[in-house]
This record gives C-alpha cells, structure tokens and sequence, in this order.
C-alpha cells in the first residue's frame, strides 16, 4: 500500500483490523533514547565541572531543550495510546523523572553561571556520582524490552549510584559550613543542593524503571 494512502482508502479488513489489534507504540525504544539523552546531559556537567567551560555549561542548556522535546513526544504519544505495554503511571513516572534529571542539571550550570562560581572537588564528585546513575539507567532502560531482569540490576546500580552522591553531598557541607564567608556557603550550598536534587531524580527514575521490570519478569 503506499504510504501516502489516506484512512479512507485503506481496504476495509485493514482498517478493522487496525480498530480491533492497534499498534502499540515503542515505549521501551522511546524511553531508552530519553534515558540516552539525560546521560549524555550528565556527561556534559561532569566535563564543566572538570573544566569550567562556559561552553560546556550552554551545551547543558541546550540539551535542557532536547529533553523538553523528548519528554513532550513521548508525553503526547502516552496520552494517545490505546494500550502501553505496562501500566501507564510507570510510563509517565519514567518519562518526567528523566526529564527532571536534565532540569536539575541545568539549573547546576545556570545558577554557577548566575553566581560567579567555579567548580570545585565536591560538585565534580557529585557530579561523577549523577553521571555513573545516569549511565546505569541508560543501560537498563536500553534492555528492558529484550532482558528485563538485567534492567533491574541497572536499576540498582542506579539507586547505589545515588546514595553514593548523597553521602558525596552530605561531605561537602560540612566542609562548606566552616569559617565565616557566609555568602559563598550561601552560593555553594545552592547549587549542591540542586545536584542533590538531580541524583535524587536518578533514584526516582530506578524506581520507576524496577517497577516496569517487575511486571514484565
């Protein structure tokens, strides 16, 4: 049939057909290249955080807008569907926790850029921390469709990654609140803060990820 036929001028027993058994949408491939988008995001912040490149922190901003366009699709598809593979809350908590990853990203770069700060010891670890979650979700998400059961072990690795970073951050004010520069303990405990809230994220999307996965095993 050509691909340019209309849905009127399908031939009936394909359109009953298509009423009866919908497609469903590839949920898993959708949410393997959001999860491939959001690390490839914590990748870049662990370079500004390695560099202080200005460039670098726009390259965050710039995957920010990708991730809103990834996670609007993806939305718009779940809002669509006639049936989801699993449960659609799981679907749309993986959706919006990933996108939450990048946001929090983003807002790390924005407000160092906004307060004049460098990167020091402690946003990089918590950084590599972020990324090493980050890069676990990616590979669990990517093999949910074809091994779930290993999905889960990414899943775990994530949530470790996570807890990892908070002890990372948990470290890093203690250090921060010592002394009496009481603006850069302001500044700095700001943006740990909202790294902290991007390795949270990571968690939250594990969660959602070991949900799928039990109802798939």
């Amino acid at each position: 049939m050509d691909d340019n036929q209309t849905e009127d001028n399908k031939p009936i027993f394909r359109r009953l057909y298509e009423r009866v058994f919908p497609t469903v949408a590839d949920f898993f491939g959708m949410l393997a290249e959001q999860s491939a988008n959001a690390a490839e995001t914590t990748r870049l912040l662990v370079e500004f955080m390695e560099t202080g490149d200005v460039s670098v922190s726009q390259r965050v901003r710039d995957d920010e807008h990708e991730a809103d366009r990834i996670k609007a699709a993806n939305l718009s598809v779940l809002s669509d569907a006639f049936s989801t593979p699993v449960d659609r809350e799981d679907l749309f908590r993986a959706i919006t926790t990933l996108d939450d990853i990048v946001n929090y990203c983003k807002s790390t770069v924005v407000e160092m850029d906004m307060l004049n700060l460098q990167p020091d010891k402690h946003s990089l670890q918590m950084a590599l921390h972020i990324r090493e979650g980050a890069d676990a979700l990616a590979k669990g998400f990517a093999r949910l469709a074809t091994d779930p059961a290993a999905a889960g072990i990414d899943a775990n690795a994530a949530r470790k990654a996570e807890r990892t970073s908070e002890k990372a951050y948990r470290r890093a004010i203690v250090e921060l609140f010592q002394g009496d520069d009481y603006l850069n303990m302001f500044k700095r405990r700001e943006t740990y803060r909202h790294m902290s809230n991007a390795a949270d994220r990571v968690a939250d999307a594990a969660r959602a990820l070991n949900n799928i996965v039990v109802k798939l095993c």
